[in-house]
């Protein structure tokens, strides 16, 4: 094998002290996933590493990994095999893998790529020290996959690529069985941080010049249940309200914190006293994502989704009559096994109704390990790509309509930096995370809050110019009518 009996300057003589060693992490997936980077990149800034600016000339290379689609699978493997010269060239060079695909593929993934020398799961990156220490003398890559959880990622330090925002952690795991979903077997169960605990690190995020954090969770409104079972909430003893709800107060009373944002949520955990908290607290920004998946109650049930279209209408609703100018994206997959024709048209039908601000649309990925793998009916992929493109052109123009509504009004903008296709431009975001292009006359930063009068729109963008004219009242879309 490429790396057997490697001799390099070992990881456990500069644990805790000054190195000149570098660091490159690459994240695939999700936003939980750029949570796990950026303590994974603080991990190793606590060992003295410091971040490189290319793959190549990094000393340490980590994959943090998804495995949510096969497309993930084949990404990483394909880099993988890009980083093997590197790594026989030098075998002083560290290439690390974690994340769910690790956890899923755990020892294969060292016998498909035996030049990685470690590979770790969704439980265990606060070892990354440790295992970096037995990489110095194993014969084989040092693989550790942990069943179950050991900390919170937040318990981990961080490091941040942006001043003003922050992902926070307010769960782990999953307690859903969707059939076409793997997640839950690589994050285990629902495990939920204490309120307290949030609202401290919040606070602190504030303190060192956060403005906007976003919660996360893998159902992110199912939060606390598990507290509340095992007797250990610590919520502020406010009456009829979940704990979800009773968090986002919480944090509404922390000073400094502009912006509060959530993803994501499960529909069938939603619950009207959220709705009344995205209202009520000023910090919490006027955008829901509500994955839909389908709109077929017969593909629906086979998903276990547990909600119907009328279920999910009636939310879109109170979310519009509640939440003024609430903006609502979501996430649908195309071609889930078993689905016909009819089924699709619900699809569209539902999508066109509830007339969503944006929208993710993916083609049904087969992945091992879940009940609709072995699912009959399998959708052509022919006929999965045709109704994908359908759909995307309906939710490309329900974007557009919905951001033309917004053009003449004036927002409210949280600077992010230079636009990534025009350095002449400054690139924010509305309250409803809406992307906005500003033209860049100089004197603002990343983090900064503007107004700006929205001049133009395309589907995925608006333009706009800076202006010091008062904030237009919100804009929403028109309430969807709901399923007879």
């Amino acid at each position: 094998m490429a790396c057997a009996g490697r001799s390099r300057p070992g990881h456990a003589a500069i644990l805790g002290a000054v190195t000149t060693k570098t660091y490159f992490i690459r994240t695939f997936g999700c936003q939980m996933n750029e949570h796990d980077s950026e303590r994974a990149a603080g991990v190793l800034q606590t060992m003295g590493y410091r971040p490189a600016d290319t793959i190549d000339t990094a000393d340490l290379v980590l994959f943090n990994t998804c495995a949510i689609r096969e497309n993930a699978d084949n990404k990483l493997y394909g880099q993988l095999s890009q980083l093997k010269p590197l790594k026989l060239s030098d075998p002083s060079k560290t290439v690390v893998v974690g994340g769910c695909l690790a956890q899923k593929d755990q020892e294969g993934l060292a016998e498909q790529a035996p030049w990685v020398d470690v590979v770790y799961g969704t439980h265990n990156m606060g070892r990354l020290p440790e295992l970096l220490s037995q990489a110095d003398s194993a014969e084989l890559p040092v693989v550790e996959i942990l069943e179950h959880t050991e900390m919170f990622p937040s318990a981990l330090p961080a490091r941040r690529d942006v001043v003003h925002h922050a992902w926070v952690s307010i769960s782990i795991g999953c307690d859903n069985t969707c059939t076409f979903c793997i997640v839950p077997a690589l994050r285990g169960p629902e495990k939920s941080r204490k309120l307290g605990d949030i609202v401290s690190e919040v606070r602190s995020l504030v303190a060192d010049g956060v403005t906007e954090v976003s919660l996360l969770g893998q159902n992110v409104n199912s939060y606390g249940r598990d507290l509340v079972r095992a007797g250990l909430s610590d919520a502020t003893g406010r009456r009829n309200r979940t704990m979800f709800a009773e968090l986002l107060y919480a944090l509404g009373e922390v000073d400094g914190l502009e912006r509060l944002r959530f993803t994501s949520p499960h529909p069938k955990d939603f619950t009207s006293d959220v709705f009344a908290a995205m209202r009520d607290v000023p910090a919490v920004c006027e955008q829901l994502h509500l994955p839909l998946q389908s709109g077929s109650d017969r593909v629906l049930k086979a998903m276990q989704r547990s909600y119907r279209a009328r279920r999910y209408l009636d939310l879109v609703t109170e979310a519009r009559e509640t939440i003024p100018g609430v903006a609502i994206s979501t996430d649908i997959i195309v071609g889930f096994p078993g689905e016909t024709e009819e089924d699709f048209a619900q699809t569209l039908a539902v999508t066109e109704t509830a007339a969503f601000d944006s929208a993710f649309t993916f083609e049904y990925s087969k992945r091992p390990g879940t009940a609709a793998a072995d699912m009959p009916d399998q959708v052509d992929p022919a006929v999965v790509s045709e109704r994908y493109q359908r759909l995307a052109t309906l939710t490309r123009a329900l974007s557009r309509h919905a951001n033309e509504r917004q053009v003449g009004t004036v927002q409210q903008l949280l600077l992010e930096g230079p636009s990534k296709t025009d350095p002449t431009r400054l690139s924010g975001r509305t309250r409803t995370n809406r992307l906005v292009h500003v033209p860049d006359v100089g004197g603002f930063e990343p983090g900064q809050l503007v107004t700006a009068r929205l001049t133009d729109a395309a589907s995925h963008y608006l333009l706009g110019e800076v202006t010091d004219a008062e904030v237009s009242d919100p804009v929403g879309a028109p309430a969807p009518a709901r399923v007879a």
